[in-house]
Formats: structure tokens, sequence, C-alpha cells
């Protein structure tokens, strides 16, 4: 097998193009640690100067594609002058989670000559984020804003919770901060990456039944959604969920992993209807985090041991079925093989001792 040090991305890592962006790549140590979930605040910040270049790439094009946008080119050239002048601000309004969609709706229509207004981009310039939570546990810190009024840009799947009211703004205060405690003493590992990464939640309503749920959207980096459960643990559960599908969308952005989804579709073992390659390859590494955590409260004897080992067994069972399959499919690049061939190798060594420190 190449060395650590060999880079699994196209482009070369540091190096600029004309554009004065940087050319990502992704060295195979990196790109394990990724695989198996455990690639930490290094990766996320990896991941991340990849999605700055991403949207500093797509409001370029923008620009481009609407050249006589007066009120555009004022607001891109606001931009411009952060990534100048202010460089913690030019980050921040790049990564609002969704910038991203926007800007690629924006240049979709213009692409296919339909008439759009670009004036989102002064209103993310203008934007302020709102106030975050100061969450600490055992000298990990992680500052959330719990994002209930919108506007909303980008569709998780289920109907948005908010606006919530002043007590359930508190009620979703109080279990994330009971969340980040049982993440930070018993996976300590999933903690530090996720705030590395996670800067916004997104109430949702739970399902008709009242289960609870979650999503993450493709051109949403750094945002997770949920409903409130009402047992804490499972809250932690789903925003580690949620985080790998995160980072595994960021990491497709710099490593292409399949062939496009084609016709055919296969089994997942925790749902009715078959996937595509592209979305049983998520599940797949997003059930890699939960086969973890309930290992991990096994190992700790939280959530009812009996209940965590049962879980455990589960889920890791059907991540093991579900890598599989990908791995048969011929549908995965060998950078894809190699990516799930270390999945299944993590998932295979949560047997072991102390598996979430």
């Amino acid at each position: 097998m190449a060395g650590t040090g060999e880079v699994v991305a196209a482009g070369v890592p540091g190096a600029r193009g004309a554009d004065g962006l940087p050319r990502h790549g992704v060295d195979r140590a990196t790109f394990r640690a990724i695989a198996g979930a455990r690639g930490g605040p290094e990766a996320v910040r990896l991941l991340r100067a990849g999605q700055l270049s991403k949207r500093a790439l797509l409001l370029l094009a923008l620009r481009r594609a609407a050249p006589q946008d007066e009120g555009y080119r004022e607001a891109y050239g606001q931009v411009r002058a952060m990534q100048r002048d202010d460089r913690s601000r030019w980050e921040e309004v790049l990564l609002r989670p969704e910038l991203d969609a926007w800007a690629a709706d924006c240049l979709r229509a213009l692409s296919g000559g339909t008439a759009v207004s670009l004036d989102g981009l002064g209103e993310f310039v203008r934007a302020e984020a709102g106030p975050a939570l100061a969450l600490e546990c055992d000298g990990l810190r992680w500052e959330p804003v719990v994002d209930h009024v919108g506007p909303r840009r980008v569709d998780f799947g289920r109907p948005p919770a908010g606006p919530l009211s002043p007590g359930e703004l508190s009620l979703w205060h109080e279990q994330l901060a009971e969340a980040w405690r049982i993440l930070v003493r018993r996976h300590r590992r999933h903690a530090q990456a996720l705030a590395a990464c996670v800067g916004t939640v997104v109430p949702l309503r739970p399902a008709p039944g009242g289960e609870g749920v979650s999503a993450a959207a493709r051109r949403a980096y750094g945002a997770v959604a949920a409903s409130l459960p009402g047992d804490p643990a499972l809250l932690a559960l789903a925003l580690v969920h949620e985080f790998l599908h995160v980072q595994l969308g960021a990491l497709l952005d710099l490593v292409p992993l399949h062939r496009p989804n084609g016709p055919v579709i296969y089994h997942a073992p925790w749902r009715t209807d078959p996937r595509p390659v592209g979305a049983l390859l998520q599940g797949t590494y997003a059930h890699l985090g939960v086969a973890s955590f309930w290992c991990a409260e096994a190992a700790a004897g939280g959530a009812g041991g009996a209940r965590a080992e049962g879980e455990f067994a589960r889920w890791r069972q059907h991540t093991l079925t579900a890598a599989e399959t990908l791995l048969a499919c011929g549908e995965l690049t060998s950078q894809g093989s190699e990516f799930t061939e270390e999945l299944v190798r993590s998932v295979r060594e949560l047997d072991g001792p102390d598996p979430g420190a």
C-alpha cells in the first residue's frame, strides 16, 4: 500500500490556481481516518477549506454569469474585500450553511436562461449569526446556533419546527447541553470533530407518529437538523449520525467515491426502499457512527446497558452487510473501494476495548 503522504484527491495541496484559491488534496492517512470516522478536527479543517474554495468559485461563476447585475457586483465586491482584509468574517459569510444551495440554484437558473434575483448574496453579507450557545464540558467547547427562524433555502426533508417559543428554545438549550455532556464524556473523539464542523442546529418537527427524526443536507455544510427527543442520549446519537453525513458530503466534493447514480438500486438493511449507490454509501458511513455510538454506550453502561448492547449488535451487522453490498456493486471508484474497506475494518474493530476513547 502507498505511503501515508500520498495524495488521494486530485490537485496539489497548497498550490494555487489563477483564481487565487488553493488546490486541495487529501493525504492517504487523513483519507483513511475519515473513512473510519476518526479524522477529528484535523480532517474537518481540510474539508472546511475545500468548502470555502467551492463556495468562492460558485460566487465567481455567478459574477461571470450575471455581469450586468449591479446589486450582485456590489455584494461580490464586499465579499472579495472581506477575503483580503477580514478573513474570519469572509469565512463566516461563505460558510453560512445555506449559501451553497442558494448559489448553486441561481447558477443553474442562469445557465438555463431563467431570470433570477441575486439579492441573496447581499442578505448573506448583511446577516449576523444568531446567538450561539456556549456549551462546555471537561474543557471541550461547542458553540452552535439553534436556527429556528430561517428563511429556509435548504430542504431537510422534514418540516422545520420554528419559530420556537422562549420555552421551547430553552428546552432545546437544555437538551443540547446534556447531549454535549454525553458526547464529551463517552464519545470524545466524535465530540471534537462535531465541535469543529457543526455550527448550526435546525429544529425539525417529529414524524407524524411522534418518532424522532434527524437530517443533513448535501448543500448545507456545517448544519444538522433534528427533532427534540425525550432522551438526550438519542439527541447525541442524532448529532453524530448527521455530522458524518455532512463530513462525507464534504469529502465527496474533493474525492469521487462512486460513479453517478444509475438505474440500479440496492437493499439497505435499515430501510424498506432500495437505494442508489450514493445514498447507500451515505447511509453506511453514517451508521458506522451509530454502531460506534452504541458500542461506547454499552462499554460505559449508558442508555440502559442491555439496550445499548442490542443496538450495537444490530447496527454493527447492518453496517457490515451494507458495506459488503457496496464492495460487490461495481459502482465504487478505486478510492471508494478503499474508503469502504477502511470503513469495514473500523466497524470490525468496534468490539475492542474502550471504543469511544
